[in-house]
């Protein structure tokens, strides 16, 4: 396992940042929207639909989507961040009270509709960050890094208290604040580099709290949908990582969240 995973890695890795930080403009778009089709695939499973033609209906309506968000402009306004951030606060909702309202959601239908607002805006968060400089993408991806390592250190060392017992029994409020902690220092190395000013940096640091929940959301509300399917993994594409969404969960929420607040 520990080989398949170091060595799908020593492949995506560079193919990854190849493409988030080598294009730009359509390119850029046409290369993150085709890792979140990849996602949308994988979601319709989570949603309960398993059959192929299901699957691929879903990423057909998926690109559509997308393809009228890009030629209407739509890409470069807030509205679509803004329906990411009230849907993920139905997601804080209903990961919060899992299992008791569970019922509200887990309609095969429900589920797909929830897929639309978690990897759309987060689609539209990832062109937003990258028209307005490879730093703030850069940042964004060092924030979640920093948060996932923070927390598995901090957990394993201190972790007492779960932070969400039925949906993902390995969290615990310790690690949350290795992580915390952890992204606090980047958003100060970031606000030094960039030359903030006192009350900029502040506003950063405090932006940064808010997407360090965030993304630790991201990976709690895909932990409950797998749990619901009774699967380990959003898929088996990725050999020794599981699926695409087992690696982009947490920046699903941090990434349009931030493009919000912040940009």
């Amino acid at each position: 396992m520990l080989k398949q995973r170091v060595l799908t890695a020593l492949i995506l890795a560079p193919l990854a940042l190849a493409g988030l930080f080598g294009l730009q403009g359509a390119a850029f778009a046409l290369f993150t929207g085709g890792v979140l089709l990849v996602g949308v695939w994988e979601w319709v499973n989570l949603a309960g639909f398993e059959s192929w033609r299901t699957r691929w209906c879903g990423v057909v309506g998926a690109a559509l989507i997308m393809l009228l968000l890009w030629m209407s402009d739509a890409v470069h306004s807030t509205w679509p961040l803004w329906v990411g951030a009230v849907g993920w606060l139905a997601n804080l909702y209903w990961v919060m009270h899992y299992p008791e309202r569970q019922r509200q959601w887990e309609a095969p239908i429900c589920r797909l509709a929830m897929g639309g607002w978690v990897l759309l805006p987060c689609w539209v968060g990832f062109i937003t960050l990258r028209d307005n400089g490879v730093e703030w993408l850069l940042f964004i991806l060092l924030l979640v890094w920093s948060a996932d390592t923070g927390a598995y250190f901090a957990g394993r060392a201190y972790g007492q208290r779960k932070l969400a017992p039925r949906v993902s029994p390995g969290k615990s409020w310790e690690g949350v604040m290795g992580g915390v902690v952890a992204t606090v220092v980047l958003a100060l190395v970031f606000a030094i580099w960039q030359g903030l000013g006192v009350g900029r940096s502040l506003l950063l640091v405090v932006i940064t709290l808010v997407v360090t929940l965030s993304s630790v959301l991201g990976d709690l509300l895909e932990s409950m949908l797998k749990r619901m399917r009774g699967i380990k993994d959003s898929s088996s594409l990725l050999p020794g990582h599981g699926g695409v969404l087992d690696r982009i969960d947490s920046l699903t929420a941090a990434v349009p969240v931030f493009a919000l607040l912040w940009l």
